[in-house]
């Protein structure tokens, strides 16, 4: 296992977190009991993963909670860093939801008493709040830095003009700033290349990758000629959408050959590609078994050749988007190595340097 930098901080994170919001869930998602869910946690920390995501929402505090519990034996919790997320409804109340003072606070409280800790290394804004000011859910936030009960700050689910805002407003008053942000990118999802990524860049950020697998689409099982009986889709996901299936499975179809020829499982590849991501810290694996698990572990192995990550960013290469495509043609002369990293693929006569 290898270990990156969250950002700029002096934290350092595998580049594997294990995702928990299969714990005390449904069939839908993954409906993992606690016994389980400690041998999972046990599996991933002797792996070498030293982080474990979850929120306060994820089936309404019971994932917070058999963290808790299997990280108070043991000494687990000496080698693991937690981060969990506070944003989503939590009660009837009307101030039971969003980023405000209060929510933060009170939110942050319960998910302490429930992970049966005296911190959280890392807590996540888990989607943006358009009704609460901006300066109000920072300035909660810093305190919580302030007072020890939070380590380090991140965000989840923004857009790049939500992060950039936040961004000015700790700046603005000296306060904690984001350390990572936590999104969705994955070959068929490479949408946060357009401003997250080189936001990440520029701004020092780390990133965390929320369903690499895009819900286990890109895991190698869904063809198209059929795909599993269960799983997420299967009972009528909708994250990711998918607007193009052809295009997923055109890129499914690369995975699997690489993954055939390598002799690996298309997860690994998959998992492998995002570790070779511009800006990319870790990558959130998660499972219904520890079977799944296993198998995802291994990704942080599998080193893909320069000829396979460039079958896979063809394949799934999006479009370039405005203003990026004006920017390819007439700005050459004054870009960065960041807007290159989004323009130069596509520039079919563009030299770098």
């Amino acid at each position: 296992m290898q270990y990156r930098y969250l950002g700029r901080s002096g934290l350092k994170v595998s580049t594997l977190t294990m995702g928990t919001m299969t714990f005390g869930g449904s069939e839908k998602v993954g409906a993992t009991g606690q016994d389980e869910a400690t041998r999972q946690i046990d599996l991933c920390l002797d792996a070498g993963i030293n982080m474990l995501d979850t929120a306060n929402v994820y089936n309404a505090g019971v994932s917070e909670q058999m963290i808790g519990a299997a990280l108070a034996e043991n000494g687990r919790r000496q080698r693991t860093l937690i981060a969990t997320k506070v944003r989503f409804k939590m009660g009837e109340g009307p101030n039971e939801i969003g980023l405000s003072r209060h929510h933060i606070i009170e939110s942050c409280k319960a998910s302490l008493k429930r992970l049966k800790t005296d911190h959280i290394d890392l807590y996540q804004v888990h989607e943006w709040d358009g009704m609460t000011p901006i300066e109000e859910t920072m300035e909660a936030l810093d305190t919580l830095v302030r007072h020890g009960h939070v380590r380090y700050i991140g965000c989840s689910n923004y857009s790049g003009w939500h992060m950039m805002k936040a961004l000015a407003a700790a700046d603005k008053k000296g306060g904690e700033r984001f350390v990572s942000q936590q999104i969705h990118y994955t070959l068929h999802s490479r949408e946060a290349e357009y401003e997250l990524v080189p936001i990440t860049q520029d701004q020092g950020l780390g990133i965390l990758v929320w369903s690499p697998l895009a819900g286990g689409l890109l895991s190698g099982k869904y063809r198209r000629q059929g795909g599993p009986e269960t799983g997420r889709h299967v009972g009528g996901s909708r994250e990711p959408p998918v607007y193009d299936w052809n295009k997923l499975y055109d890129i499914v179809d690369v995975i699997v050959m690489i993954a055939e020829s390598r002799g690996v499982s298309g997860a690994q590849v998959a998992l492998a590609w995002l570790l070779g991501r511009p800006g990319v810290t870790s990558v959130i694996i998660g499972g219904r078994s520890e079977a799944q698990f296993r198998d995802n572990l291994l990704a942080a192995e599998l080193s893909l050749t320069g000829e396979e990550r460039a079958r896979l960013d063809a394949v799934s290469q999006p479009p370039l988007l405005y203003p990026y495509w004006h920017q390819s043609f007439t700005a050459q002369d004054r870009l960065s190595k960041i807007d290159l990293d989004l323009i130069a693929p596509y520039a079919e006569d563009f030299k770098r340097g």
